[in-house]
């Protein structure tokens, strides 16, 4: 194919369409070798060859587009790096190593990223400033020959206005007339950072003078699917583009992997275009053989009409003492499991019931409270608190487990992750949780900030799940990681997570074999729908001795379920499930099918597992006591 078949210019084919976009550029340079530390606009110097493969084996996959490699190459992005001077040259060698590798068979757009400065409530000045790097980096690009600009992956709506005015500014320079497609990033509630609507900011970005409006990144094609439908029926008069992530990413082996598979992007691919998406690409975690999908998808229309940071090891810290190897001369001995809380007691010896009841976005912590004190008039005997999940801006949920155990008189269980905090930040947490009363803990990893409303926010990962484990069972020897007396061990109960679906299934029954040699001393599974599966897990980890509380979601919908199963890592929800979702419909009949469900999951398993832990979609805490009536008093079936 050579580009002229598509008909003059950039524009006048996006009109037309469809077009096929390119997908991920960073998560295809890692996948080849390159660490995620690495300035990846450097290598259009460095390394032009590897970029230029990357740009090959999209065009050879079916992109019609391809972005040039130069999405961070804004001084405020290449300052990090000490390469703030070099704008020009990367932007301009970008532009000639996509030109080359596309040889006339695909449009070049210059890719621009978000500054990388942070943007919330900013100030004029602040705005302007940004203005200015993203306007050396538009010229930068235009004056290198660019068939478009690209202002992508956007959070902040004042950013993204500036980043429009700078690209439009950039051709008008130029004496040129040269489109601009602008596409923003959304959270699963397909909003702004700020709240906007996807159907407002398309209109917004319209109205900014973007020639191509759409979204890129967020969660998945799912999600930017109904934010595309929202775009056009807002009345947006322009072409659509989307550009989804292969799904959320999960870590194996301290790598970045996304879960939506290539079979299932073109079938989204297939959605987006016929509810009038006319330029469908992929985001991150996206492959050349998701782009040859959704080519397909493309001439499928066509001919009808015709007719997808890394965390480092655990380190730090040596495994759990042994008479062999102590912890440290000034260890003291731990106290027992069963003394330390209510939880720790109440294990073995009676039906654990936990439900996950979130922190605020923003000040009022009523609802959360209010939930609390309506799950414990029900049976419940703990809450579950999160350390923002999915990388969502909320309230500390330290705080917030504070609050209830104080206002509601219920123990809490507080997640602990290793996204935000380093290893002094986590020390300092788990002292503060221990002096506020706090005796609970189930340890993760967390969910990397590009899933979350602040993709620019930096991961710490200083520790991970292990690494934390390790950290809160010194403290509760009496030691902190130098192994320096604390003047008494604190006495933590510490849970730690499991998937029995997960794809890596051997490597996750490894860990979790780690997890316990760190100090586990219960674990919190991810949700399941399959007794099968569970019975599995369970068999295959009866030598760790490790009480368990099985993870339930109540499905919400069918939309729900293939989100979770196509989307969600560590999710795998049966067929028949499915189909049971489908055949149900939308609203309250879809969620009494989705409790009943998971209490027949319970049902099958209860007598194998220590409790269940529940966790309520959309935060329908109702649901959760329909799902556990009858089993919250039980006591555990030896």
């Amino acid at each position: 194919m050579n580009i002229s078949s598509l008909g003059g210019s950039f524009i006048d084919a996006a009109r037309r369409g469809p077009l096929v976009l390119d997908g991920a550029m960073g998560t295809q340079l890692y996948e080849r070798g390159i660490l995620y530390s690495a300035c990846f606009e450097e290598l259009n110097i460095s390394r032009p060859a590897v970029v230029t493969r990357v740009h090959e084996d999209y065009v050879r996959a079916g992109a019609q587009i391809i972005e040039t490699n130069t999405f961070g190459a804004n001084a405020l992005r290449l300052e990090k790096h000490g390469l703030a001077s070099r704008v020009v040259e990367f932007n301009r060698a970008g532009v000639a190593l996509a030109r080359s590798a596309a040889d006339g068979r695909a449009f070049v757009v210059g890719a621009i990223g978000p500054s990388g400065y942070f943007l919330g409530e900013a100030s004029a000045e602040e705005l302007a400033q940004v203005k200015r790097v993203l306007l050396e980096q538009a010229r930068s690009l235009v004056d290198a020959g660019v068939d478009a600009l690209f202002v992508e992956t956007m959070r902040q709506s004042n950013e993204l206005q500036v980043a429009i005015e700078a690209a439009l500014e950039a051709a008008a320079l130029a004496g040129l007339s040269m489109p601009v497609v602008a596409m923003a990033s959304l959270d699963e509630n397909r909003r702004m950072a700020d709240g906007t609507s996807a159907g407002d900011i398309a209109l917004r970005m319209v109205g900014w003078g973007a020639s191509v409006v759409g979204a890129n990144c967020s969660d998945g094609p799912m999600t930017l699917l109904e934010a595309a439908r929202e775009m056009i029926a807002a009345g947006v008069n322009v072409p659509i583009a989307a550009a989804p992530n292969a799904g959320l990413p999960r870590r194996v082996d301290e790598r970045l992997v996304y879960v939506s598979t290539p079979e299932y992007f073109g079938v989204y691919a297939r959605r987006m275009l016929k509810v009038g998406v006319t330029l469908v690409g992929g985001c991150c975690g996206t492959t050349p053989e998701h782009v040859r999908r959704i080519a397909s998808a493309v001439r499928m229309m066509q001919t009808r009409s015709d007719a997808s940071d890394s965390v480092p090891p655990s380190g730090f810290f040596p495994d759990v003492a042994t008479d062999q190897h102590p912890i440290s001369a000034h260890a003291v001995t731990p106290v027992p499991v069963k003394e330390r809380s209510q939880l720790g007691a109440n294990i073995g010896r009676k039906f654990i019931v936990s439900v996950e009841v979130n922190p605020p976005i923003g000040l009022d912590t009523s609802r959360a409270i209010a939930a609390a004190k309506m799950l414990k008039s029900g049976g419940v005997n703990v809450i579950n608190i999160a350390d923002g999940a999915r990388a969502q801006a909320r309230m500390s949920n330290l705080v917030m487990a504070a609050r209830i155990e104080r206002e509601v008189g219920i123990e809490t269980i507080l997640h602990v992750c290793g996204r935000d905090r380093n290893l002094l930040g986590t020390l300092a947490h788990l002292l503060g949780a221990h002096d506020l009363g706090l005796r609970n803990l189930v340890v993760i990893t967390g969910d990397p900030p590009k899933m979350g409303d602040f993709p620019d926010a930096t991961p710490v990962y200083d520790l991970d799940s292990i690494g934390i484990l390790k950290l809160a069972t010194r403290l509760n020897h009496g030691v902190d990681p130098a192994g320096k007396p604390l003047g008494g061990g604190t006495k933590f109960v510490l849970a730690t997570g499991a998937e029995p679906a997960s794809l890596n299934y051997d490597r996750e029954i490894a860990r979790l074999q780690e997890k316990k040699n760190a100090g586990a001393e219960l674990v919190m599974t991810q949700p399941v729908y399959d007794p099968q599966v569970l019975v599995r897990f369970l068999k295959d980890i009866e030598s760790l001795n490790l009480p368990i509380l099985l993870g339930l979601l109540p499905l919400a919908s069918f939309r729900n379920a293939e989100f979770l199963h196509n989307e969600v890592p560590g999710m795998r929800i049966p067929d028949s499930v499915r189909e049971r979702m489908r055949k149900a419909g939308s609203g309250e009949a879809a969620r009494q099918e989705g409790v009943k469900i998971a209490r027949e999951m319970l049902s099958a398993v209860h007598d194998k597992v220590a409790g269940v832990y529940v966790m309520p979609p959309l935060e329908r805490y109702e649901l959760a006591l329909e799902v556990v009536d009858g089993f919250a008093s039980r006591p555990v079936v030896d």
